[in-house]
């Protein structure tokens, strides 16, 4: 057992996640820098203790339930517990044409990562997430997945159409709801975060806030305290309908 809290956060080589493990490690958070890319994730864990955070590279591919198994008992075996989760991971698939001409392959492709991915992991780390005196989950969703927003004519996300990535943050949002249900009367908080539209390479770098920007509710959220919500989808302004 250490006495700093422990974070996974999933693809946290670049991006959201590289940016989160770097806010969390400078509020003393030691930041198990999950990757699928073993060498892109010691270059990145490299790069943040080259800054002073505790930062350890953790090989986890979410789509590989094993590779998601041994990377649990890694943990168990070097700190006892888990205190953060950041499910962070995520893709938005190779199909861009209308939603009528999707197949169901092209959804699995992204749902693998998105939701599955999500589910494995989750189901992996829950149990050291209850040796934590106050365990949190943030699941990384999108104003994309809003039901609300989307259904609006007037909203400015009336015209975006992604039926893969669209849909696949609405099934995480379902989780997050899930899970928090599930948790709820214990000291584990669960909630999505919305980062806004970040330059990140999912979206061909077409975002106009910074992976650091991004972060912040990412953070806010991995540190809540005992009075913080769960089960919310929260964004820097507030909650965002579901």
């Amino acid at each position: 057992m250490t006495d700093g809290k422990i974070a996974l956060i999933t693809g946290a080589n670049k991006g959201i996640g590289f940016a989160a493990a770097r806010r969390l490690g400078e509020r003393g958070v030691v930041v198990l820098v999950g990757a699928r890319d073993e060498t892109r994730g010691k270059e990145a864990a490299s790069a943040l203790a080259d800054d002073g955070i505790t930062a350890v590279p953790l090989r986890i591919d979410v789509t590989d339930p094993d590779g998601v198994a041994g990377a649990a008992r890694e943990i168990e075996r070097r700190y006892g517990r888990l205190d953060i989760l950041v499910n962070n991971a995520g893709t938005a698939g190779g199909f861009t044409g209308a939603p009528g001409q999707a197949s169901a392959a092209d959804l699995r492709e992204v749902y693998e990562t998105n939701v599955f991915g999500v589910v494995t992991v989750t189901r992996a780390m829950l149990p050291l997430l209850r040796l934590s005196a106050a365990g949190r989950i943030v699941n990384l969703s999108s104003h994309l997945a809003s039901l609300t927003l989307n259904s609006d004519p007037a909203s400015p996300l009336a015209n975006v159409n992604m039926i893969a990535y669209q849909s696949s943050k609405t099934a995480l949002n379902a989780l997050t709801v899930a899970y928090a249900k599930e948790l709820r009367g214990t000291s584990i908080k669960v909630n999505a975060a919305l980062p806004g539209m970040v330059a990140t390479d999912l979206n061909h770098r077409r975002g106009d806030r910074t992976p650091a920007e991004g972060a912040a509710i990412v953070v806010r959220l991995a540190l809540l305290d005992d009075s913080g919500p769960s089960g919310q989808c929260l964004s820097d302004d507030g909650p965002v309908p579901w």
